[in-house]
């Protein structure tokens, strides 16, 4: 569903504060969710959310949107966010994303990364527009929320960095697409793969690219 504006919702400046949002999280006992997803626009593979509760008192330096940051950066701000968060993961594949549509898809798989959480948050602020329906607690959406909010940015985080391990391991069972290098999303290296190889089982055929490749190549088992 999408979320329109409310008096009631927290106010984030355009970038991170962590006095402001430890201060909006003590009016919810200190546990506030962050909510975002990894994935949304690839041809392949799953998109995968995250939900982050922060402890404010042992935030990682450095927590931003995980697009801002080198791979290094993610890799090695993942264990802190593991070691000092509460942290529920939940995902959607292919197939699912194909029956549901890539929106409905990422709004169910949020709804589960929250009730995931080892602990129920009292606040959820989700990245985007959208928050959505079933979640059972009051939330709301936060455009570039990733870089506004630091518990989306954890979130952000943690997502992206076991989405881009996924991808790497599904290059070792399906070789030739370059999932491992692109991670799925549609560059030219894997448009030319398509069209050699044709999608795979993993290929999300409601996308117009895997759709074409499909009718013109040929497909490949799983």
């Amino acid at each position: 569903m999408t979320h329109a504006p409310s008096l009631f919702d927290l106010v984030f400046p355009d970038q991170a504060d962590l006095r402001l949002e430890r201060k909006h999280a003590a009016g919810f006992g200190g546990v506030l969710a962050g909510v975002d997803e990894a994935g949304r626009g690839p041809w392949a593979g799953p998109v995968v959310t995250a939900a982050v509760v922060l402890d404010y008192g042992r935030v990682p330096d450095g927590l931003t949107d995980s697009k801002k940051l080198s791979p290094a950066r993610r890799e090695a701000l993942f264990p802190q966010i593991l070691e000092t968060a509460w942290v529920g993961v939940a995902t959607a594949c292919p197939r699912t994303i194909d029956l549901r549509n890539i929106r409905s898809a990422t709004l169910d798989a949020m709804v589960r990364a929250v009730a995931g959480l080892p602990v129920r948050p009292r606040y959820v602020i989700v990245d985007g527009r959208d928050v959505p329906a079933g979640l059972g607690m009051p939330a709301q959406a936060l455009v570039k929320g990733d870089s506004r909010c630091l518990a989306v940015a954890a979130a952000s985080i943690v997502a992206k960095v076991l989405r881009d391990a996924m991808m790497v391991t599904l290059e070792d069972r399906l070789p030739g697409y370059g999932f491992a290098q692109h991670k799925g999303y549609g560059v030219p290296a894997h448009q030319a793969a398509l069209q050699r190889l044709g999608p795979s089982p993993h290929h999300r055929m409601s996308f117009q690219p895997v759709r074409r490749a499909a009718v013109e190549g040929q497909s490949v088992p799983g």
